[in-house]
């Protein structure tokens, strides 16, 4: 192989190298903002569930925020993680119609379920290396 070879060879090894930890990085700073919205809510609605007004607007922006999470370019890097996103949001959306059709137990239920998926997908991110950035609500 020629000296040119080579070093045409490093550089592209090089730039995989930075660009995997980088796109990553998009990855978890898109899951960051999803993930720091659903808490916000969740946190919000629990103690006023019976609130109609304010269920109905956090349940649309859970069906925005689930569709858009379903949408992510995800690296394969985190891929193994990212189901346990999509279980958050999910669970999420079908909390708020629970409570929409007034089913305190589901709703509940949802609740925890998102929480506990929540739990997982940061576990595994940081399994595989990685970790969310910090946010206003983690403080």
């Amino acid at each position: 192989m020629t000296r040119r070879a080579v070093l045409a060879l490093l550089a592209v090894l090089l730039l995989c190298a930075v660009a995997t930890p980088a796109w990553a990085g998009s990855y978890l700073d898109r899951a960051s903002v999803l993930l720091d919205g659903a808490r916000i809510e969740r946190d919000m609605v629990r103690p006023r569930s019976s609130d109609q007004a304010l269920v109905d607007l956090v349940y649309r922006l859970a069906q925005v925020r689930a569709r858009t999470a379903r949408q992510m370019s995800v690296p394969q890097s985190v891929a193994p993680a990212h189901p346990h996103l999509l279980l958050v949001l999910e669970n999420c959306e079908s909390a708020y119609a629970a409570s929409l059709r007034g089913d305190r137990d589901k709703f509940v239920e949802h609740v925890q379920r998102a929480r506990a998926e929540d739990a997982t997908f940061r576990a595994l991110i940081a399994q595989l290396g990685y970790r969310l950035p910090v946010t206003a609500s983690d403080k």
